[in-house]
């Protein structure tokens, strides 16, 4: 270990996209607590990567960011930026990560923790950073090829001496939303033993998004072969989706869609014997609990695939493949329509017959969530 790095004692970790980055970056986070054992580690992260931090046993407390650099629906107003520069200068870190996929620039969030008067900032960067890196990784990607996000972030940490023995993703389930989970389910007739194949058809980019009626078709055949009750999951606004797929059905169903808090959601997951999904966050909160997953997969990216999970990839090869675009810049999403329902349920069965039993319950306690 780099032995600067040895005497840090209050660290910012900074990951400002979503959900399912944060997770992705579960491994990295684990290595700097392995690495510095008596270490605060501070997250700085979006509204929406904060939603994971009670289920994160790594992170002693989330500040929540807006950055102006990251894509948001409305503009934000810089005084929130100097607000933050006067909380972290008021926090008083020794260091600061700065997690990002390689279409990102760490230097934005570089700069704001200098001004902090963080002394210690390791980021990858393609360009020289010059004093806003204290240590600076030149990024690999994507000339040198593309690697999984988990291991981009391990290979940050590790350039410092940061390491850990486990890289699989973390997040803790808590017993009060399992006796949630599972009173819902009796309400609506679902026993704790019954098995269960849960549905996610929603995802933030169009782009990322299989036929909800695919989706529907799918867990058809699922149901009528495996005897699996299918739960159909989502957020409010995504009830439409969830409803369009029910509508294909004939096997009975139940949607939780817009009715779960985050950490229910991670105990019907835990529960069930596979998730099948686009590939969003629930992928990585599967994959964290080690809940097998079909994941119908859109070619925009290669390096977020499910990790140390057992899994199936579905997507149809298209010669505009990771064209990293939210909306389909050729208007036909073929990459997903073109995958057959049969296929997806041949996998979720082959899938099925090969997985286990889901892992035990590892509850958490929650340290606060500071707002910028």
């Amino acid at each position: 270990m780099r032995e600067r790095w040895g005497r840090v004692r209050r660290l910012l970790a900074v990951r400002l996209d979503n959900l399912g980055d944060v997770l992705m970056t579960t491994p990295a986070l684990a290595a700097v607590r392995r690495s510095l054992p008596g270490v605060h580690l501070s997250l700085l992260c979006s509204r929406s990567g904060a939603a994971a931090r009670p289920h994160l046993a790594d992170v002693d407390d989330a500040i929540v960011y807006d950055a102006p650099w990251s894509k948001g629906s409305a503009p934000r107003d810089p005084a929130a930026d100097r607000r933050l520069l006067q909380q972290l200068e008021q926090r008083g870190f020794d260091a600061a990560v700065i997690f990002t996929v390689y279409t990102q620039s760490a230097l934005p969030a570089a700069l704001m923790c200098r001004l902090a008067g963080i002394p210690l900032r390791l980021a990858h960067s393609r360009e020289n950073p010059y004093e806003l890196l204290s240590d600076w990784v030149p990024d690999p990607e994507p000339a040198q090829g593309i690697r999984h996000e988990v291991e981009r972030q391990l290979a940050l940490v590790a350039a410092v001496g940061l390491h850990c023995d486990d890289d699989r993703l973390r997040f803790a389930c808590r017993e009060a939303d399992a006796q949630a989970l599972s009173a819902r389910l009796a309400a609506a007739g679902i026993g704790p033993q019954e098995p269960l194949l849960v549905v996610h058809p929603g995802a933030t980019a169009a782009s990322r998004r299989y036929p909800a009626a695919h989706f529907g078709l799918a867990a058809e055949r699922v149901a009528r072969d495996s005897g699996l009750r299918v739960v159909f999951t989502g957020g409010a606004d995504e009830a439409g989706l969830v409803a369009e797929a029910r509508s294909v059905m004939q096997q009975p169903s139940l949607s939780l869609a817009g009715l779960l808090s985050l950490g229910e959601f991670a105990a019907l997951l835990r529960r069930a014997r596979v998730l099948l999904s686009n590939n969003s966050g629930p992928v990585h909160i599967a994959a964290a609990l080690g809940t097998p997953v079909v994941d119908l997969y859109a070619l925009t990216n290669p390096q977020h695939t499910p990790w140390r999970v057992p899994a199936r990839v579905l997507n149809h090869d298209v010669p505009c493949r990771n064209c990293l675009k939210s909306v389909c810049p050729q208007g036909h999403n073929d990459c997903l329509r073109k995958v057959e329902p049969q296929q997806v349920a041949d996998a979720t069965l082959e899938l099925l017959a090969e997985s286990g039993a889901a892992p035990a319950l590892a509850p958490l306690s929650s340290p606060p969530i500071a707002y910028a």
